[in-house]
């Protein structure tokens, strides 16, 4: 990040000899005559390769902001990417609540939104996710702001392609039910098609979505599968966002990033769960980008202050009271690390179960339960629990890895493992078998 040491796009070196001739010291001087040092016999320093070749260069990407969006977390965002000064910003989408048809709110959201990232000093590059296009007058509206949902650029010899994954149709949506559809239009594979025939010749390319299409069916019926058979042959790496964890996959021996949250709902469990507020910052060398995560509590100007600022989270409504839960996941005795635990509630009128609190096992078999924040435990009342173990959780194509455990445990419909949550602290050890 040169840029953050104040170095500039320029990294000029300059040392004067003192007390000797011109003679005495012979001066070194790069190819591009931009760095001139005194250089003797042995010197303090490891080489003078200097870090910034002509095909470098550093942007950013901000991951959801909504779904519950959090107060004070993408506004200093923004002041954060100003202290950075990458080139431009990218999003993956997710920028405003939305999931209205209110003209004025979503109008409201957007002057909101816009009033942020406008205070960033460098471009910053829209993509659609599900909140800022999930009925017909968002629809509308986007295409008032901002005209088109998938477009692309090219800079330095890298293709950024920004695309929308939030194509669907009425009918789409009536066969949907209770699934998250998520699908590209013929229309715009024509787009990737035509795009990236023009720029056969470009040294990268860069995919950004807000869905991580490839989890879902392997991307075999909404398009996916189509886009990377145009991508064959390319050197590529894609990002997208939507599930608020922060995952790498490895398809077709490209990576694929799955970000977290800049400010989107989160209960920020911290690293191992992938649960944490960044900005994706890369830099574009020769040969690919380089990643770095930054932490937005990691970021601070010289005087150390955080900037103050007026954004509202989103209300924290129907909220019941948590009580502290957890406890201990064994196997026949044996801990097990690394299973997901799942507290589940029965509704009696939709007869169905719902999601109610989780957790992580450590590598002695302990947990704790979250259900809005981290490890707050979980409401009062009886539940269903099921536990699983994919280790790790998803392969490098994003597929689910096999359970490791009884399938007995991994469904509430089939599971007999039952909890009380009760006031106060609760533990619920879990003692399963074959």
């Amino acid at each position: 990040m040169k840029r953050v040491l104040g170095l500039g796009l320029t990294v000029v070196v300059l040392v004067t000899a003192v007390a000797l001739s011109k003679n005495d010291r012979p001066t070194s001087t790069t190819g591009d005559g931009e760095l001139r040092i005194d250089q003797e016999a042995r010197n303090p320093w490891t080489h003078l390769r200097l870090n910034n070749g002509r095909d470098n260069f550093q942007f950013a990407l901000v991951s959801d902001r909504t779904g519950g969006h959090r107060a004070k977390v993408f506004s200093q965002a923004v002041d954060r990417l100003n202290l950075l000064q990458p080139e431009f910003v990218v999003s993956v989408g997710d920028l405003i609540e939305g999931y209205t048809d209110d003209k004025e709110k979503l109008a409201e959201q957007w002057k909101e939104f816009d009033g942020y990232v406008r205070k960033l000093q460098m471009p910053f590059f829209y993509v659609p996710g599900n909140h800022d296009l999930s009925n017909a007058t968002q629809d509308k509206q986007w295409e008032e702001k901002f005209g088109r949902r998938y477009y692309h650029f090219v800079y330095r010899n890298v293709l950024f392609l920004l695309l929308s994954s939030e194509e669907r149709t009425p009918k789409d949506e009536k066969n949907a039910g209770n699934r998250d559809i998520s699908k590209l239009s013929a229309k715009q594979i024509d787009y990737v098609k035509k795009v990236l025939a023009d720029n056969r010749d470009v040294r990268w390319t860069v995919v950004a979505l807000h869905r991580p299409m490839w989890t879902i069916n392997n991307g075999e019926k909404n398009g996916w599968l189509d886009v990377e058979k145009l991508l064959e042959g390319r050197r590529y790496t894609v990002f997208a966002g939507h599930i608020h964890q922060y995952r790498k996959y490895v398809r077709n021996g490209m990576a694929y990033y799955q970000l977290a949250t800049t400010g989107g709902g989160s209960k920020l469990r911290g690293v191992r769960h992938g649960e944490f507020d960044h900005i994706a910052w890369i830099t574009m060398k020769k040969d690919g980008p380089v990643l770095a995560n930054v932490m937005l509590d990691g970021v601070y100007p010289e005087d150390m202050t955080v900037p103050a600022s007026d954004e509202l989270g989103v209300p924290e409504k129907n909220r019941k009271k948590t009580h502290l839960a957890g406890g201990k996941v064994v196997l026949e005795g044996k801990p097990v690390p690394n299973a997901t635990v799942v507290l589940w509630a029965y509704n009696a009128k939709t007869k169905r179960y719902g999601r109610v609190a989780d957790g992580l096992s450590e590598s002695d078999g302990s947990y704790r339960l979250s259900t809005y924040k981290a490890f707050d435990g979980a409401p009062e009342g009886e539940y269903t629990m099921t536990a699983v173990r994919h280790e790790p959780q998803f392969d490098e194509t994003g597929r689910r890895t096999p359970n490791k455990l009884p399938e007995r445990y991994a469904q509430p419909e089939t599971s007999p493992l039952k909890a009380t949550v009760r006031s106060g602290n609760n533990t619920i050890d879990l003692d399963l078998s074959r």
